[in-house]
């Protein structure tokens, strides 16, 4: 499965959950230890713009990690522009080669890695957000399927570097998206 294809249809999903985010849930708890429900979609809307500038070898410009985008209006909806723009700037077969960065510092890390970081942030913090806001992800199967191909290589690392808590133990017969969610160090049983 080629995560370049998913991309867009990740994006979307995750757009389409951070659109179904009420208001009234901003303060609401996430899996995410310390994160409420609005840190985690600053959280996103920050990583994602980032990572279009990563894929266009772009310098990052704009607000940092203390910005806060859900107190702007249409924040949702910018963000389902952002991650459009993102994900059609991973579809250019040339985002994927040699290193890039999401700070815009130093050599940074190999492209592919950097695109599967923001991947696999549509998918995993779409399920936290939609969890904490007690609605369904929705992702396409083809979406999961590429998130566990993507997942399943770089889980230690990203385990090394805090992108994920310890692996939280699945079944493995259980449904491929809980088993990636496990692997990402989610509790896919997880409620508020």
């Amino acid at each position: 499965m080629d995560i370049r294809q998913q991309m867009r249809p990740a994006a979307d999903a995750a757009a389409r959950i951070v659109l179904e985010v009420p208001q009234d849930r901003l303060g609401a708890p996430t899996p995410c230890p310390g994160w409420d429900v609005r840190a985690l979609v600053n959280h996103l809307i920050l990583w994602n713009g980032r990572g279009e500038t990563a894929a266009r070898r772009e310098p990052v410009t704009g607000p940092g990690e203390d910005h806060d985008f859900t107190a702007e209006p249409g924040w949702a909806e910018r963000f389902q522009e952002q991650a459009r723009r993102t994900a059609d700037a991973w579809t250019d077969p040339d985002a994927w080669e040699g290193d890039t960065s999401l700070t815009g510092g130093g050599k940074g890390m190999p492209a592919a890695f950097i695109g599967g970081i923001v991947f696999g942030e549509c998918v995993v913090h779409g399920w936290d957000l939609a969890v904490a806001a007690g609605r369904e992800p929705g992702f396409p199967p083809e979406v999961v399927e590429a998130a566990w191909e993507q997942i399943v290589p770089t889980a230690e690392i990203s385990r090394e570097y805090g992108a994920f808590g310890p692996r939280v133990a699945v079944p493995e017969d259980a449904p491929l998206l809980d088993r990636v969610l496990g692997l990402a160090g989610r509790d896919p049983h997880w409620t508020p």
